[in-house]
């Protein structure tokens, strides 16, 4: 759990008493490292769950997680996330041994359980996934955060500091997706399954630079977050959404280099820790502060082991996707952890737990197979591996030892699973944990189908059968049910849209079933040339827009009808241009007038189709086609 009693840095005082707080846990880790104050003989485990709330009837986000929270607030297991659609349940850490694995997915199931069963009283359910495909940007408005002075600290104080006009995402895939955000609010589209394995100081480099290794071929298996906004896009686009999300960058005519903030890093760890903490520290200007109590430097010299809170608030801002993480152990004695940040929630607990049991396997077996992999293969190529495997998942070509290149599929066969199998046996995990979850990664490898590859077919295949926001919805519902029954991803058939239960499209917004794939023609086009286009693209109205975007009339067949079957000898020549026959001052919706508002402004003024605008800004348009094609699946359903 991240620290909540934090605030904006506002007065130069407030921002250097952290600052020198800062400083003294800096020292004072060193001092204890130097000292060989760390828990030893022990290696635990612990992982975090995030996860979406939807409304039954809609599928789409639901605002409760704070009612959620109030109500079980006797749960110290649950606590909130960024958006006040998301909730996040922690794990009990417990030793790498025995039954670890199935205990952690007992608990994890019963924690689910819980929330779910106060879910239902609501007409609501939790999804588990990367990104909520029926996630809308809407969503992402600034009153959907969550109440808390460290959310609301930490947006502020990343738009202080950006240096463009907006956030923006800019993701090819299938499709593409450029959009801008006037808030890093995008951040929390992003939903994951973080696993922490402790480290003793004297390995930690040895395995950091092994989990930097692993993180790609790991994140390949584990793939499920390929839809942003309606928009197939990377394998697991939560790596780059995050990092675009809250990237206060901008585009300058020089060749200055500046760092994100989501970070993969920026070379081999080489001596210890401290190496991570004190480039973060200079590289990166502090955005919240804490109230801090305790001098951890007075601390240490008494002989008292200190929380270092400033250094964790301090880290809580910097997102390496493998981060070190400083805690206290149950016996009072002070361990280093490293997070795993990569893996994205679902497709079912089962899933994520054989995630788990994979990664932490293979830096167990690893460890004890090589020293040193920073001789076997260069950062460079681990770097490029991590973002092939973001874009391509489990289809991607690797970089491996000795220069070599391998197919993600036949090095997790050959060589890591087997790895993993040697790693979790010399902990003396069960042998039936050990061959019951690394069986659904052998057997997902085997079939080729992770969630993000089944979340591609399915939509793939709805989106040819049904409109695109039904698609994202019997989607969303299909992972639901699956999920429910806890059978592992690779094993689910693909969805059928008259599964779709409770689906109420009248209640959502124009934004999940206008067309924004636009055809337009300009006011000085010529009339033959725009009939042309209308003919050749089977289209009814056409907007007529600006070299700006922005809507200043609209063509439709009934006034080119018209025009043809007019006779203008009788006074004077045909017009030529657009300009001169279409509708200058066209009825209008936005994005966010719900589908039947939308419909009753359509009857109500016998027209056949409304642009959507914002502002001026042409953005879509929403025809009575389709309302046909909502009508007729209704129909079919009922």
């Amino acid at each position: 759990m991240g620290e909540h009693n934090v605030n904006l840095v506002e007065q130069h005082e407030e921002k250097h008493q952290f600052v020198r707080h800062l400083l003294q846990d800096v020292q004072a880790l060193q001092y204890m490292l130097d000292n060989d104050w760390f828990e030893s003989g022990i290696v635990r485990m612990g992982a975090e769950q995030e996860m979406a709330l939807v409304h039954l009837d809609t599928l789409k986000p639901a605002i409760l997680a704070e009612e959620i929270l109030k109500i079980l607030s006797e749960h110290p297991w649950l606590t909130s996330e960024l958006a006040a659609f998301n909730l996040e349940v922690n794990l009990n850490p417990q030793e790498l041994t025995g039954a670890c694995f199935s205990e952690s997915e007992k608990e994890v199931h019963g924690y689910l359980q819980i929330i779910r069963d106060e879910l239902k009283k609501k007409n609501a359910g939790l999804v588990l996934t990367g990104i909520l495909p029926t996630l809308r940007k809407l969503d992402l408005h600034p009153d959907n955060i969550t109440p808390r002075d460290r959310y609301y600290a930490l947006m502020d104080a990343l738009k202080n500091m950006q240096l463009g006009a907006a956030f923006e995402l800019r993701l090819t895939g299938i499709d593409e997706l450029l959009v801008k955000h006037d808030t890093p609010f995008l951040e929390a589209c992003n939903t994951s399954f973080q696993i922490h394995l402790q480290v003793h100081p004297n390995q930690f480099v040895q395995m950091y630079n092994i989990a930097q290794l692993l993180t790609a071929p790991v994140l390949a298996a584990a793939a499920n977050s390929p839809i942003v906004f309606g928009r197939r896009l990377w394998h697991e686009s939560r790596i780059a959404l995050f990092q675009q999300s809250i990237d206060t960058r901008s585009t300058h005519d020089h060749m200055r280099e500046r760092s994100p903030r989501v970070q993969f890093g920026s070379g081999w760890l080489r001596n210890s820790i401290m190496d991570i903490y004190k480039e973060d520290i200079a590289r990166f200007r502090v955005l919240i502060s804490s109230t801090q109590e305790e001098n951890s430097l007075d601390m240490v010299k008494s002989g008292k082991v200190p929380k270092l809170r400033a250094l964790q608030v301090h880290n809580s801002t910097v997102y390496r996707w493998n981060r070190p993480c400083y805690g206290l152990s149950p016996n009072g004695k002070p361990h280093l952890r490293i997070e795993n940040r990569v893996i994205p929630s679902g497709p079912t607990v089962q899933d994520e737990i054989a995630n788990a049991a994979f990664w932490l396997g293979t830096m167990m077996g690893m460890g004890a197979r090589i020293e040193d992999v920073t001789a076997r293969i260069s950062w460079e190529d681990v770097r490029d591996n991590f973002g092939k495997v973001a874009r391509f998942g489990i289809d991607t070509q690797l970089n491996w030892f000795d220069d070599k290149k391998v197919s993600t599929i036949e090095l997790i066969l050959k060589e890591l699973l087997p790895m993993a199998r040697e790693g979790l046996a010399s902990a003396r995990v069960n042998q039936a944990d050990i061959d019951r979850f690394l069986g659904i990664i052998e057997e997902r490898t085997k079939l080729h189908m992770n969630g993000a590859r089944w979340q591609l077919r399915a939509y793939t295949k709805l989106k040819s059968e049904v409109t695109q926001d039904e698609a994202l919805s019997t989607l969303t519902a299909s992972m639901m049910q699956n999920q429910e029954t806890d059978q592992p991803g690779h094993t689910w058939e693909l969805p059928d849209p008259n599964q779709l239960g409770q689906y109420k499209p009248g209640t959502l917004k124009v934004e999940e079933f206008m067309t924004t794939d636009l055809f337009t023609a300009h006011k000085d086009d010529l009339i033959p040339m725009v009939t042309d286009m209308m003919d050749w693209r089977k289209i009814r109205y056409m907007p007529v827009e600006d070299e700006k975007g922005n809507l200043v009339g609209l063509i439709t067949s009934r006034l080119l009808l018209r025009h043809y079957s007019r006779d203008y000898s009788l006074d004077g020549p045909p017009p030529t241009m657009i300009r001169d026959i279409m509708i200058k001052a066209p009825i209008t919706t936005t994005q966010q007038t719900t589908l039947l508002e939308a419909m009753n402004v359509m009857r109500d003024n016998q027209i056949g189709c409304l642009p959507v605008v914002q502002d001026t800004e042409l953005v879509g348009i929403i025809t009575e086609m389709d309302f046909l094609r909502v009508s007729s699946r209704l129909l079919e359903r009922n």
